[in-house]
């Protein structure tokens, strides 16, 4: 699933070529919002929030859409050839110089803009956005009663982190993914949020995720996606297992020996 810094690289470049222009088609291919037509309406931005992105428009109308697991938006030039009619096409956007093609969206919406926080307003403070508040985040995963890792993807509590960069921080810092969230104290966990945060931020500037600094294939991780491959530290094995509730289980990469238990 695309996560914080992918879907913040994503708003970056529909912002680029939408904001201040009007829209010269608008074709949305999805149950509600098909009845909605901006055509000739100006863009005034589009923002990520979280792992969603908010496409504003002038006259207080919002187009929110969420990438889920194989979303994405595809810029191309307007004079390029038409998306196809297909299933996965669901939201064409375009201007006289661009286009913006849905692919496989995982929620799409129409909503007045005062209404974004029906579709956004459980979310957490954002690792990127302007409300980041570090006390706050903390404070909720003290709160939480779910294991490290399920309360961090927990995106109530903050919002950004998907199953990388969640892998990749605890590991950095040392942590054990299955400690109850509620018995770190909080220093610990502004650490490892601060980590977070800076490595979602490298990211944004990068055309391909890296926490380890290398952009080849198999070398930007140091645990994530490297199930049963030496650990980079220590040389253990890494291991994969599950986190969360069992209708939201997710994939979680750890080193059994660097991210030992406390004692």
């Amino acid at each position: 699933m695309p996560e914080g810094d992918t879907v913040w690289r994503t708003a970056a470049r529909l912002h680029q070529v939408f904001a201040d222009r009007p829209l010269t088609e608008c074709d949305l291919r999805w149950p509600g919002p098909s009845t909605h037509d901006f055509t000739g309406a100006t863009t005034l931005e589009v923002v990520p929030r979280g792992k969603h992105l908010l496409h504003r428009l002038v006259g207080g109308w919002t187009i929110h859409s969420h990438l889920r697991m194989e979303g994405s938006w595809r810029v191309e030039p307007t004079d390029a050839a038409p998306p196809p009619r297909a299933t996965k096409v669901r939201a064409v956007l375009a201007t006289a110089a661009y286009r913006a093609v849905g692919w496989s969206l995982g929620m799409l919406d129409v909503v007045r803009t005062a209404d974004e926080g029906t579709l956004v307003g459980h979310l957490g403070p954002d690792l990127l956005g302007p409300d980041w508040d570090l006390e706050a985040a903390v404070a909720r995963l003290r709160a939480s009663d779910a294991p490290l890792a399920a309360a961090l993807l927990d995106q109530r509590n903050l919002a950004g982190l998907g199953t990388m960069w969640t892998a990749e921080a605890l590991f950095v810092e040392g942590l054990d993914p299955f400690a109850p969230a509620a018995s770190l104290d909080a220093d610990t966990l502004g650490a490892l949020l601060n980590r977070a945060q800076r490595l979602l931020r490298a990211s944004c500037a990068s055309a391909v995720p890296t926490s380890t600094g290398s952009t080849r294939p198999g070398d930007a991780t140091y645990v994530h996606g490297r199930r049963h491959r030496p650990c980079r530290r220590c040389g253990t094995l890494v291991r994969m297992e599950f986190v969360g509730p069992p209708t939201q289980r997710r994939t979680l990469y750890f080193c059994p020996r660097c991210q030992a238990p406390a004692t």
